[in-house]
């Protein structure tokens, strides 16, 4: 079993605040490749108000030089935002210099806000995504110079250099929670990502159907292909697993409007009735001990990577899980498909 971290950094006091609050992510992730935690993916997010990631490959670039071994992944790029030229050429140079480190997740983007201050039809991101892979798949596979005309995007006799150093290109990953989504994921080439809401049985059955979908069109499968993110809150006593779950409540009103996928109803209206939230099994929330369990029984259903969202992350909170827990895993060597 491997561990990675999911998330990133914020700016202090909002967009016009200061630079600690980067300075310290970055030192957090320093200090996890240390402690044998194998990746860290990063969300991107624009117009939050909260100082929230908004140029991950950016940041990813920079802890690119302040890191050797740790996989540097994003969580995702929204695609349709972008020109998808550019993108190639941002996250070849990313893989370069990281000199192969780079797991790409990509995504069509879901919070209105966001498109609406870009000024693109939130209706039309499906297509534009569609579009924008196929020009960043063509710009990384092709040999030599080649032209594009999309219902977006027109490009003539161009080279997207540099090449990535991986080959063919760096991993994709996409985010997907519906069985028709998860097959999608596995039938175009695309590793998996998966939530920190949906139980621990709704996690299984997706791996599941990844699997399944995989054999069926004879694709190669590999557990390390499937990213599965967990809440993580480790406490040593009643008092603070009491503060544990007041935290995990406020995480869940941030994020319950919009979670997706099968059962996320249940969520939507937290903020509203908090009594109405019943702590369930998502969440790594408990002692060592019964974080290993709850872990045992991921792995037991074919998890194999997990990635950690932890509330008030810190680098004694690492330290916690890579001493009393991560002993309890075998730490085989990634094995990441090239697809």
């Amino acid at each position: 079993m491997k561990f990675g971290l999911f998330g990133g950094a914020r700016a202090r006091g909002g967009p016009a605040g200061d630079s600690d609050g980067y300075h310290e992510f970055i030192r957090y992730i320093v200090a996890a490749e240390e402690l044998g935690f194998s990746s860290v993916f990063l969300v991107e997010h624009h117009f939050t108000g909260f100082g929230q990631v908004s140029a991950s490959l950016n940041l990813l670039s920079y802890l690119a030089a302040r890191t050797e071994k740790i996989r540097l992944g994003t969580a995702v790029v929204v695609l349709p935002w972008h020109n998808p030229v550019l993108v190639a050429e941002e996250a070849a140079t990313l893989d370069l210099l990281s000199n192969g480190r780079l797991d790409f997740g990509v995504g069509k983007g879901y919070r209105p806000y966001e498109f609406s201050g870009f000024c693109i039809p939130q209706e039309e991101s499906t297509a534009r995504f569609d579009e924008a892979i196929d020009v960043i798949r063509q710009a990384w596979t092709s040999k030599g110079r080649f032209s594009y005309e999309g219902k977006w995007c027109r490009y003539d006799n161009i080279v997207v250099e540099p090449a990535p150093i991986q080959q063919p290109h760096p991993p994709f990953w996409m985010g997907a929670g519906s069985p028709d989504s998860i097959r999608r994921a596995a039938r175009e080439g695309y590793n998996l990502l998966l939530d920190q809401i949906a139980p621990i049985d709704t996690i299984i059955e997706r791996v599941k159907i990844f699997r399944e979908e995989c054999q069926a069109v004879g694709r190669r499968y590999d557990p390390m292909m499937v990213g599965v993110t967990r809440g993580l809150q480790i406490v040593h006593n009643e008092e603070e697993r009491k503060r544990a779950i007041v935290t995990r409540r406020e995480v869940l009103k941030n994020i319950g409007d919009l979670a997706r996928g099968p059962g996320a109803e249940r969520y939507h209206h937290i903020k509203d009735d908090p009594d109405a939230f019943e702590l369930d099994d998502a969440p790594l929330l408990g002692t060592p001990e019964e974080i290993i369990a709850r872990l045992k029984r991921l792995e037991a259903g074919g998890v194999e990577n997990v990635l950690f969202a932890a509330p008030g992350a810190s680098v004694a909170g690492l330290r916690t899980f890579a001493d009393e827990i991560m002993p309890a895993f075998d730490q085989r060597p990634l094995n990441l498909a090239q697809v």
